[in-house]
């Protein structure tokens, strides 16, 4: 398998924290964001950032802006599929995602989540800590996108029932905090505490 492209999803409404991009709120001296970009661009061939709405207000990041292609924010798939559709358009033959509200995610993640599809003899796989699957840290072959919009548009929105169906890996790590993601004021202050 060649380096994946990476893909951070910030296509969500951040309905609590009161609308707006919950990337671009202030952590420590930068950004959620570019703390999750610092994290990611590392470990990948390309990164761009699925976002929807005016791609002008991520200009100063100089990144690819992709926007969902399914209608009526269908969650964090949509963003997995836009990410596939770019991906694919630049020869790629797997994105890995992260989320734009996580700030503290291992600097490992790639290469775990390569290793984890690799051990159960698939192509997909996504981390999971003691506390659950963190489905929107994945790694995706880009080739399932047709099957991906198929059920986006039939409907299914709950990405562990997508992957399930097509075997997926599991990159195990031992912390839970490392996927902490901010979603209110409180965590905000949360994250700062981390820091």
């Amino acid at each position: 398998m060649n380096q994946p492209y990476g893909v951070i999803l910030a296509g969500g409404q951040a309905t609590r924290m009161g609308g707006g991009d919950k990337g671009l709120l202030h952590l420590g001296k930068g950004t959620i964001l570019s703390r999750v970009i610092d994290r990611l661009e590392p470990q990948v061939a390309v990164l761009a950032l699925n976002a929807n709405g005016d791609p002008a207000r991520f200009a100063k990041l100089k990144l690819p802006v992709v926007a969902d292609s399914i209608d009526g924010f269908a969650g964090p798939l949509s963003g997995v599929l836009a990410g596939m559709d770019w991906a694919a358009g630049q020869g790629a033959s797997h994105i890995v995602t992260a989320a734009a509200d996580t700030p503290f995610f291992p600097c490992d993640l790639v290469p775990q989540l390569i290793m984890a599809a690799q051990k159960a003899g698939v192509d997909m796989a996504l981390a999971a800590t003691p506390g659950g699957r963190h489905p929107t840290f994945g790694l995706w072959p880009v080739g399932l996108r047709d099957d991906l919009r198929t059920a986006l548009q039939d409907g299914l929105r709950k990405v562990v029932l997508w992957t399930d169906k097509h075997g997926c890996g599991m990159a195990a790590f031992p912390d839970d905090d490392a996927f902490f993601n901010v979603n209110t004021p409180d965590d905000l202050a949360t994250a700062e505490a981390m820091l």
